[in-house]
């Protein structure tokens, strides 16, 4: 019989998820399968006190379904690593200093003997958009820089361009750009704000029009299906947010390619739930903060990718013990 994990979860609030849809969501109902205590917490809750990291917690219960879906059974306050034995980071981004100063106390708390999924050292040291350029063989030409006249120049270089912001999520302030764009100057002048904030530009993928993929891997090992966001007519961006729907689709040899050259260093970061975005051939972010997905795959193809997930945990936990 399994061992019981005290798991606890910092999200935002659990009110105000869509229980269908929500990948957080489906990683309580796994803990809650194995008969795992569930203590949540939002991020507002988290403090240090006398060298320790304290939570406000409540513990609760969770059913699936799309009403009345959490029940609150207990609450109090403690130090976290005497409350939980793994804490899953679900906090959506903006990853701004408040989610900085989070991680920082997280990094207290695994210290002290907590596993946090993800690590907060790499949750801070890989960022969504700029990591993929460890990963050169796997991406398409890249800049990233503040500087307008080297951006032009790569536009000019490669006629057709996307460019993103390195803090954002969801799609949001993504432009595709080309050099005779008449907006060209003020796009880069709004996005770098005159030169002070560096932004990411890569050539664009025709592919796109097939689906921006979403690959869950778990402790470097990917799943079986991705879902692939397809935009909207008129759109170049595939994000669910920006109005892209899903559809399932097995990974191809070549994402398993990308997933061998990725996967080992999520694993040895401590990256052990990640979403990889693949566009045609071409990685083009890494998520590590909240990687979504996980409903929409399980449901389409009888997957337990949130299983997986506890599985991993599990093994790590005991891989602590044993060491």
């Amino acid at each position: 019989m399994s061992a019981i994990v005290r798991m606890g979860v910092v999200m935002d609030p659990i009110t105000h998820i869509k229980t269908y849809k929500d990948s957080t969501f489906a990683m309580l109902l796994a803990a809650k399968k194995r008969g795992w205590p569930i203590y949540y917490m939002e991020q507002s809750h988290l403090q240090i006190k006398d060298g320790q990291t304290w939570a406000k917690w409540k513990k609760i219960d969770v059913i699936d379904s799309q009403q009345d879906w959490f029940s609150v059974l207990d609450e109090g306050e403690s130090p976290l690593h005497e409350l939980v034995d793994a804490l899953l980071m679900r906090k959506d981004p903006p990853f701004d200093m408040e989610y900085i100063y989070t991680t920082y106390m997280m990094e207290l708390a695994e210290q002290q003997g907590v596993l946090m999924v993800n690590k907060p050292q790499s949750l801070r040291d890989a960022n969504e958009k700029l990591f993929t350029t460890f990963f050169p063989q796997c991406c398409v030409p890249s800049l990233i820089s503040r500087s307008i006249e080297d951006i032009r120049r790569f536009v000019e270089e490669y006629e057709d361009v996307i460019a993103k912001p390195l803090d954002l999520m969801g799609g949001a302030s993504i432009f595709r750009l080309q050099p005779d764009d008449q907006n060209l100057s003020v796009i880069l002048e709004n996005m770098t704000q005159f030169e002070s904030q560096t932004i990411m530009v890569q050539s664009f993928i025709p592919e796109i029009s097939q689906g921006d993929k979403r690959i869950l891997l778990v402790d470097g090992k990917p799943a079986p299906y991705a879902l692939a966001r397809i935009p909207k007519k008129g759109e170049t961006r595939g994000n669910i947010a920006a109005g892209g729907t899903g559809e399932g689709v097995p990974l191809s040899e070549r994402d398993l390619w990308l997933c061998e050259q990725i996967g080992p260093t999520l694993k040895e970061r401590g990256l052990i739930f990640v979403g990889l975005d693949v566009i045609g051939d071409y990685l083009t972010e890494v998520n590590v903060t909240s990687p979504t997905c996980i409903r929409e795959l399980d449901a389409e193809f009888g997957l337990d990718i949130a299983g997986d997930l506890m599985n991993a945990i599990e093994l790590r936990l005991s891989n602590k013990v044993s060491v």
